[in-house]
């Protein structure tokens, strides 16, 4: 089928979604997670097939973003479950205003209608974005890359029987056949058929969704998150957090990409960081950090000179760029230069030197003496998450529920004229 006909009946699904009740909503959810679980065994099956295409093509880091499990199945269940118990979000009066003359004028949140989403090869967007759709009264048009296609294909199958068990129209999700650049192009293009189009993936994709799309875009996602250590830094704290950060899971946006270390603290905190990150984590039979350093750095520890680019990439693996700075404001100056927009995280005692980077910092996530993996829709209580928003206007930072509608104004009068 082609990308023309799946963006027909999609918007052909979306009177039936729009006009579903929380009830019928929440029962689709539900039915649409005991079918993940039911069907686990094909879509492992289809996963092993994605991965073995994979393999030798893509890095072991990005073979792990792939890979399915049981434990990950129940996981992408347990997130549907979650959106259904979050409240609705359609129908909700954001604002309420009578007017002198009589006027009641209500702000009330409503469906996008029909939401498409280009992502890669993480198979879990899959659940997670048509969960999300459907509770915010929108059908979806999910576009994966190639790599996951036979593991999102499964996915989707099983999620249009818990539609159709709850009466709702399989058409609702829907999941692009192509996977060649022509399809994603199709969706950028597809003004009266997407009203809204999120790209979640890498700097590339993301680039060509806001140059090229004629439907309105949210940008997402691409994360050079950076982690400062303050001169107050509680140290031992600050190795905690920067390992956490760089090494949970590198594959994903709100991983650390940049460590800047202020010169106060950099003599005994760059040394304990090398041995946490490369010497011990080597010693366990874990992958070490390659530390790319400033040359400030590089006369503290051992490690590979930094490149040009090096403080401009987003590296999805076990690489980390270190920068000595001489002061908070130097460390905020990099920062606006150098970041996305996404997760920053300062490590310090001093409470006004955290206020000065939290007020400064323009990020759509800042922290303080916390980790920038917690940057997730989960992790802020929204259930699953459509993506993380790098942009100001309309969604900032984890996109939930309430980022995936839109408003308008009901008015109620009683024979008012102007």
């Amino acid at each position: 089928m082609t990308t023309q006909e799946l963006l027909h009946q999609a918007q052909a699904a979306r009177p039936a979604v729009v006009l579903a009740g929380t009830e019928q909503k929440n029962a689709a959810l539900l039915a649409m997670a005991g079918a993940l679980e039911a069907q686990a065994e094909a879509i492992l099956a289809a996963n092993v097939r994605d991965l073995e295409a994979a393999r030798g093509t893509v890095s072991e880091v990005m073979l792990d973003r792939l890979a399915l499990s049981p434990d990950r199945i129940r996981g992408m269940a347990a997130g549907i479950r979650e959106v259904a118990a979050l409240p609705d979000p359609v129908g909700q009066v954001l604002r309420r205003v009578e007017r002198p003359n009589g006027l009641v004028i209500e702000k009330t949140c409503v469906p996008m209608g029909v939401i498409a989403i280009i992502y890669e090869s993480r198979p879990n967007v899959t659940s997670d974005a048509a969960a999300l759709a459907l509770k915010a009264g929108s059908a979806c048009v999910l576009r994966g890359g190639k790599e996951a296609h036979r593991s999102a294909s499964a996915i989707v199958w099983a999620l249009q029987e818990g539609l159709v068990q709850a009466g709702l129209p399989k058409d609702a999700v829907q999941l692009v056949e192509d996977t060649t650049r022509q399809s994603a192009h199709e969706l950028m293009a597809a003004r009266g058929l997407v009203d809204l189009l999120i790209p979640r993936g890498g700097a590339g994709l993301i680039r060509a969704c806001v140059e090229n799309a004629a439907v309105p875009v949210i940008e997402t996602g691409t994360g050079i998150c950076h982690i400062y250590v303050d001169q107050a830094a509680d140290q031992a704290m600050a190795l905690d957090i920067v390992e956490n950060a760089k090494c949970s899971r590198p594959s994903v946006c709100n991983a650390a990409e940049v460590c800047l270390v202020h010169r106060d603290a950099a003599p005994n905190f760059l040394p304990a960081l090398r041995r946490r990150l490369v010497e011990d984590r080597a010693g366990a039979g874990l992958p070490p950090v390659e530390l790319r350093l400033d040359p400030a750095s590089a006369t503290l520890i051992p490690g590979a000179p930094a490149g040009g680019q090096d403080f401009d990439t987003e590296f999805l693996d076990y690489i980390l760029a270190v920068k000595v700075v001489d002061s908070l404001e130097q460390a905020v100056a990099h920062i606006a230069a150098h970041s996305t927009g996404h997760s920053e995280s300062i490590i310090t005692a001093d409470e006004q030197a955290a206020a000065r980077f939290l007020a400064q910092v323009d990020s759509a996530a800042v922290y303080w003496n916390a980790s920038t993996r917690f940057t997730d829709g989960g992790e802020f209580g929204l259930g699953c998450e459509m993506g993380i928003s790098t942009q100001r206007l309309h969604a900032r930072g984890p996109m939930g529920l309430a980022e995936l509608c839109s408003y308008k104004y009901v008015i109620r009068g009683n024979g008012q004229i102007r």
